[in-house]
């Protein structure tokens, strides 16, 4: 097999997985990276949101893994535990600052959502400089507990006219988390660090989720909010679909 694909000069390569579209996304994609390449200027105010729950499993690839041994040792890795735990948690990318990590003591919902809107944020805001927050953006995505009327009359009364979401000032597009920073970047980074090892309670795991989060430079996390630009530019050059296995 190997010597008919040399012969025919083929190569492999990786496949990209993608978040699957709907009929209507690529347009409201298209509409929202118009205005973000008009705007360029904003993406060092905008405050980028987004929550992920960890759990006990991570993402541990076992296909990659192989113990080399001279006779076989009958390796097993221990999975799909009885007790399972996770933890939710709410960051932000503003400029080259990450904002939390915060953890979720429950699920989200509007209301808990519009608690932690009124009197978490502010605090994680704290150490931002004030020309900062004066000219600062607000964005997240289109889940249903960021849907609900009295969250939007909060943002419409503390942001005015300069929140990104489902009726905000600039719609958020929905299914892309290839134009989030923190799904593109922040997520897998801390993932990575956070699953080098077994995590063996929540606790620990809540730990670790801290202990990995310091872990970003903030050089690293300007090139991946400033990079959005680049990311919304291939976006339009494919007509508002998939762009990543170009890039």
């Amino acid at each position: 097999m190997w010597r008919a694909v040399h012969e025919e000069d083929l190569h492999p390569y990786h496949v990209h997985r993608v978040q699957r579209l709907e009929p209507g996304d690529p347009a409201q994609r298209m509409d929202f990276c118009h205005w973000i390449t008009a705007h360029p200027h904003l993406l060092s105010v905008i405050l980028f949101t987004d929550e992920a729950s960890f759990t006990r499993d991570g993402i541990n690839n076992s296909r990659n893994v192989r113990a080399w041994s001279y006779d076989n040792p009958h390796g097993t890795s221990v999975t799909k535990f009885q007790r399972g735990f996770s933890v939710n948690v709410r960051c932000g990318l503003l400029g080259n600052k990450l904002i939390g990590p915060f953890v979720l003591d429950n699920n989200l919902t509007g209301n808990t959502y519009e608690v932690f809107l009124r009197n978490e944020l502010p605090g994680l805001l704290e150490d931002m400089p004030l020309m900062i927050r004066s000219q600062m953006y607000f964005q997240h995505d289109g889940a249903p507990p960021h849907y609900p009327r009295h969250v939007r009359e909060y943002l419409n009364e503390f942001f005015r006219n300069s929140w990104l979401g489902r009726g905000g000032t600039a719609a958020w597009p929905p299914r892309s988390p290839d134009l989030t920073p923190l799904d593109y970047y922040l997520w897998s980074h801390i993932k990575t660090l956070l699953y080098e090892t077994k995590v063996d309670s929540r606790e620990e795991l809540r730990l670790r989720i801290f202990a990995a989060a310091e872990r970003n430079h903030p050089d690293n996390i300007a090139f991946a909010t400033q990079s959005l630009l680049m990311r919304a530019e291939n976006c339009i050059a494919t007509g508002g679909r998939h762009f990543e296995q170009l890039l």
